[in-house]
């Protein structure tokens, strides 16, 4: 399956210790990687190769300037073609000029997504078109003014609770204030507080405290403290008796 990494920070902090541990398991997920990161205005580098095979990939490692937020994603292809298109993040703007961009480990079954935005996306998995989707429900739901947080997280928390029956939505939004988090599947995302903020991913990255992240609830995210939570939803996804079986083997 494929992995996600978050970060959000009170001050810039240096986390490419997490980053090498991150991308060291792209060797399991081989068919792409990508990150945003902020230099003045948000940066999107994304490589339909696997990471560790990457040509500037751990050169621009080294060189990161210390962050207060980020996303990191490595691929493992379910749906769609092997390139650049189709890694993540995928990024956008809403009509109140608000950029916004996500990450997500699923797939999307069910939802109007999976075929109104086909002609309009740029690759073709569902992820993208499930993001595509979150942009038209943000625009439909905001004026052309300025919307306040709690008014985007109500936006936001509602579109994933509506979506999360029938799919797997492990995912990660940042709308350039705040981190937005959300996991339906067991034992697929977990965190770790640091000192200035808060580090979030699929799996473990070293040999700290790692909590699991709740289960089926939207929390949102800014400078590394919880500012929103949704109310626990009932779309917790069920995969199938096999999945199960190979994951559970993962965590023994």
């Amino acid at each position: 399956m494929c992995e996600l990494l978050g970060f959000t920070s009170e001050k810039n902090t240096d986390i490419s210790d997490y980053l090498r541990s991150f991308f060291a398991h792209s060797r399991s997920n081989p068919h792409g990687w990508g990150m945003m990161y902020e230099n003045g205005s948000r940066v999107i580098l994304k490589e339909p190769v696997c990471a560790s095979e990457s040509s500037f990939l751990g050169d621009m490692i080294d060189s990161l300037a210390p962050q207060k937020n980020l996303l990191a994603h490595i691929r493992f292809a379910t749906v769609g073609s092997i390139n650049e298109n189709n890694c993540h993040p995928f990024t956008g703007k809403d009509i109140s000029g608000r950029e916004w961009t996500l990450i997500h480990n699923g797939t999307i079954f069910n939802g109007r997504h999976n075929h109104r935005y086909s002609a309009a996306q740029q690759g073709d998995t569902d992820s993208e078109r499930f993001f595509l989707s979150l942009l038209d429900y943000m625009n439909e739901h905001i004026s052309r003014a300025v919307p306040k947080e709690h008014e985007r997280f109500e936006v936001v928390n509602k579109f994933i609770v509506e979506n999360a029956p029938r799919n797997k939505l492990n995912l990660m939004i940042y709308d350039g204030d705040m981190l937005y988090v959300h996991k339906n599947l067991k034992n697929t995302l977990c965190f770790k507080r640091l000192e200035n903020g808060i580090i979030f991913a699929t799996k473990p990255l070293d040999d700290g405290v790692w909590i699991p992240f709740p289960m089926a609830q939207v929390i949102a995210y800014k400078h590394g403290r919880e500012v929103y939570r949704g109310d626990r939803h009932k779309g917790t996804f069920v995969p199938p008796l096999e999945y199960i079986t190979a994951m559970d083997a993962m965590y023994i």
